[in-house]
């Protein structure tokens, strides 16, 4: 299984290499000046602002731009940003942890919701349960996150008042009630995620349920007198995860975009609300690390999906 990782790393790094050329190519090309503002500033000097095009390499062409990009990169030099004055791989630091809370909270949200539901209503097709389960299936993954989080701003902290809107990173409580704290504004964000990847992974769970549950070997189990839960769980589940594990990580990409919505609505100092105003104010060095990052933890999610594939199905080798 080593070498198996290893050579799927491996396979990783032509992917990385072609997703980083296409992103630097694009914003390279893209309309925009990050020294716009000083462009119509009439107090800075044509003169300094041609001496700080000249320092970053603006006026360099593309493919020399990019190759000191990527070899600053490969250092560890992630480049600077125009608008908050630091080093970039200090912002993106200060904010994926809170980025990667939410996103994992979430799926792990709606990983416990979809299981269950998918394969309770699967083994009883056509019954109430299954007919209530894909009503509000439909329901949820049909409401866009920015809707659900409007809605749920309106119910839990305008109505009732029990939840804050807005994610604050500087909370001055300490002990379990800092935990406490952080638990209660973080609500909103994770179940607005996570009910909208539940709702639509309970589709497919029910449906990767119902295709395996029908074949013979399901049936041979049950004539040797197994029992209805151990079937449905050591010969059933097991074997209809495999195509949802591969929805789950073709998905990631969608999962990321739709946290970058939801980090908008409801303030939390993540990588998306970072990506969304370095684009604004047409940070270009903040712009390309984000989606380099975000395109790094897709191949991530990707590689550990290929992995998973072998534990649950024994035919499948590592080679």
């Amino acid at each position: 299984m080593g070498r198996y990782f290893l050579r799927r790393l491996l396979i990783a790094i032509p992917s990385l290499l072609g997703i980083s050329l296409v992103l630097f190519a694009v914003l390279a090309l893209a309309p925009g000046d990050p020294f716009e503002e000083l462009a119509t500033n009439p107090n800075v000097p044509a003169e300094v602002r041609a001496n700080l095009r000249a320092q970053f390499g603006l006026d360099d062409p593309v493919a020399i731009r990019y190759v000191r990009w990527f070899t600053a990169m490969t250092k560890g030099d992630w480049g600077f940003s125009f608008v908050s004055r630091v080093d970039v791989d200090q912002l993106i630091l200060q904010r994926l942890p809170t980025t990667l809370l939410v996103i994992g909270s979430s799926q792990l949200l709606a990983l416990l919701i979809a299981l269950p539901i998918g394969v309770y209503a699967a083994t009883r097709p056509y019954s109430l349960f299954d007919q209530i389960a894909n009503t509000f299936a439909f329901i949820g993954f049909s409401l866009p996150t920015f809707f659900t989080g409007i809605l749920f701003i309106l119910i839990f902290s305008i109505t009732l008042d029990w939840l804050p809107f807005i994610y604050r990173a500087d909370i001055s409580a300490t002990g379990w009630h800092w935990y406490w704290e952080h638990f209660k504004q973080a609500l909103m964000p994770v179940a607005v995620l996570g009910l909208f990847q539940g709702a639509s992974w309970t589709r497919y769970v029910r449906s990767a349920v119902l295709d395996v549950i029908r074949l013979d070997y399901v049936t041979t189990a049950r004539s040797k007198g197994l029992g209805e839960i151990t079937v449905v769980v050591k010969h059933v589940v097991r074997n209809a995860l495999i195509p949802v594990v591969t929805l789950v990580a073709l998905q990631m990409p969608a999962i990321f975009g739709g946290a970058i919505v939801t980090e908008q609505i409801f303030r939390v100092p993540g990588i998306g609300s970072l990506l969304i105003s370095s684009i604004l104010a047409n940070d270009t060095p903040v712009i390309m690390a984000v989606t380099f990052v975000f395109s790094c933890l897709v191949i991530l999610f990707n590689l550990l999906a290929d992995v998973l594939y072998g534990w649950l199905d024994p035919r499948i080798s590592y080679r």
